[in-house]
């Protein structure tokens, strides 16, 4: 039976963006299991903070300001501080979990998270806006005006609203959040945001 690894995330997490380096090495050290068919991984989208076009209020620029301080100085995570200066920043994460959505069926899903979080973190970008997303789709190769229609298609069809809604019935309420299905039994994979060989070892455990 072939066990599914959760990967639980929101590509506007600045979490998600500390935790980068440890899943990319967890993710290699998984290769094994995955080339002999024990082990697939599977990206679920969690939904941070839902469409708006309000900007965002001055506390909750300061403790997401704060928040990246933070995890720069606890995980060394590079960002570019300027986002905060020279952008307009929405609560909005949903647009960058639908572009997300929409590479997917391109098998791009990766690169567009990586090119969000490179597009936000390193190059102060706002990826709430369109614009931001589309450049982030073609840097992809993906063709932007059909990245914007399907956009628009995940969007009117709720698509997004239920893979969260399976995040939330799989228990998986924080970004990012790791969690093995084998069978009906679902096991939570505690994070280690400095060294994956914990993680592995906690995997390798539930699949014995």
């Amino acid at each position: 039976m072939t066990a599914t690894l959760i990967y639980c995330y929101d590509p506007m997490c600045s979490w998600c963006w500390g935790f980068r380096p440890t899943w990319t090495k967890l993710q290699k050290s998984l290769q094994p299991l995955i080339d002999t068919k024990q082990l697939t991984i599977q990206p679920m989208l969690g939904g941070l903070a839902v469409d708006s076009d309000t900007p965002m209020a001055e506390d909750m620029k300061a403790k997401l300001e704060g928040t990246w301080q933070h995890i720069n100085a606890s995980l060394g995570t590079a960002f570019n501080f300027d986002f905060w200066r020279n952008t307009q920043p929405r609560r909005s994460t949903y647009p960058a979990c639908r572009a997300c959505m929409v590479a997917r069926d391109s098998d791009l899903e990766d690169e567009m998270y990586h090119a969000i979080q490179e597009a936000y973190y390193l190059n102060a970008q706002n990826p709430s806006d369109l614009n931001t997303l589309t450049a982030c789709a073609e840097h992809i190769g993906l063709k932007p005006e059909g990245f914007e229609k399907a956009m628009a298609h995940v969007k009117k069809e709720g698509l997004l609203e239920q893979e969260i809604n399976q995040a939330r019935h799989l228990g998986l309420n924080s970004f990012p959040s790791l969690a093995l299905i084998l069978g009906d039994h679902l096991t939570p994979i505690p994070l280690d945001y400095q060294d994956h060989t914990s993680m592995l070892a906690a995997i390798k455990k539930a699949l014995a």
